[in-house]
């Protein structure tokens, strides 16, 4: 099994959603760089569950201990370490559940896959999992040097933000830049809440600042990886870059992004940006801008039906405290994993450029 990711700023991430801790192991950081436990605690404040009453009523701190890797505020070299203990888990909730698949969840795929499973809130798949990759990507953030990771919800149940205000996103519960559709949002997630159920939604992200020149093609490329780090947490279903599936109602003269140079600063830029800041797979020096579909909360209240590990038909309402919908907590993951793919192709781009002198 699998818990790793990258190439030259790698990470492994641990811990199970109701075990002891969760946490990351980072290596290949370089030595030197300027970094404290304020640095990653802010982060991992931003996913912690708890914070509003459109969130989890699971309480957790999620006080990050670095064990290794960092001496007196600098990364040392050496492999980093960084555990946060689980303080507020109730695993009596899933008692009546162990022997059940609940729908939209990954019980029957992990036992076929495994064997075993733990029940307990989902183990691995659990979104806990994803304290770890948040607290490497905080590390991950000091190696960006002006580069700026900004996500935010675009979308839930219809309501769309139409004006896009970045002062605006930390200043309401649900993180939308909209703050008449922020409103709306939050009434549909706690009308859901209610009434039992969950609503997905769409993530926006801009990346600003960025280099030209990052990417490694063919296999490698800079989409093909961001694209790989954000499906890979748990809830999320779809990405689409710059102009994305409305290509297919363009023409090539409309889709294409015209050269021109930036007299001002002497660059290389593009008119438009449908391409989402990416060309062959490197980033272009243009705003890196995705989008990113996130599915429902899968553990709901309502009446559903499923079936046990001995095939019988069975009828569940899942208790527990769960998030009505995904998207406010789930910014700061994707943000992290951005953060941890970049720091990686810069680190790739490194080595090029040393291999030319």
């Amino acid at each position: 099994m699998s818990s790793s990711f990258g190439k030259n700023f790698k990470i492994m991430t641990f811990g199970e959603s109701h075990g002891e801790a969760v946490g990351a192991v980072i290596d290949g950081v370089v030595p030197g760089i300027k970094i404290s436990k304020e640095d990653i605690q802010k982060e991992l404040d931003k996913r912690k569950p708890g914070q509003s009453k459109i969130t989890t009523l699971r309480k957790e701190k999620d006080e990050v201990h670095i064990l290794s890797g960092i001496f007196e505020g600098k990364t040392t070299g050496h492999p980093i370490c960084l555990v946060v203990y689980n303080k507020n888990q109730d695993s009596s909730a899933y008692d009546n559940l162990k022997d059940i698949f609940r729908p939209g969840h990954a019980d029957f795929t992990y036992l076929k896959k495994y064997g075993i499973r733990d029940y307990r809130g989902g183990g691995r798949s659990s979104g806990r999992e994803t304290v770890g990759r948040v607290a490497a990507g905080a590390v991950a953030k000091r190696m960006l040097g002006g580069i700026k990771i900004i996500a935010y919800t675009k979308e839930v149940a219809g309501t769309i933000a139409k004006t896009v205000d970045l002062t605006e996103i930390e200043k309401n519960p649900v993180r939308c830049p909209d703050k008449e559709a922020a409103k709306e949002i939050e009434k549909k997630i706690l009308k859901a809440r209610k009434e039992g159920d969950s609503l997905g939604g769409i993530i926006e992200v801009i990346v600003k600042n960025c280099p030209s020149g990052l990417g490694e093609p063919v296999f490698d490329k800079l989409d093909a990886d961001i694209a790989k780090a954000v499906m890979s947490i748990g809830a999320v279903k779809g990405i689409e870059f710059g102009a994305g599936f409305s290509i297919k109602n363009l023409k090539g003269s409309s889709d294409n992004d015209e050269f021109y140079l930036d007299k001002n600063s002497g660059k290389v830029r593009q008119k438009t940006n449908k391409s989402g800041g990416i060309l062959g797979g490197i980033s272009s020096g243009e705003d890196i801008l995705f989008r990113v579909a996130v599915k429902p909360t899968a553990s709901i209240a309502k009446d559903q039906f499923t079936v046990d590990t001995k095939g019988k038909r069975k009828k569940i309402s899942i208790k527990g405290r769960h998030d009505p919908c995904l998207c406010p907590r789930i910014i700061p993951v994707v943000e992290n994993m951005v953060a941890i793919v970049l720091a990686d192709a810069i680190m790739q781009q490194e080595r090029i450029k040393g291999n030319k002198k």
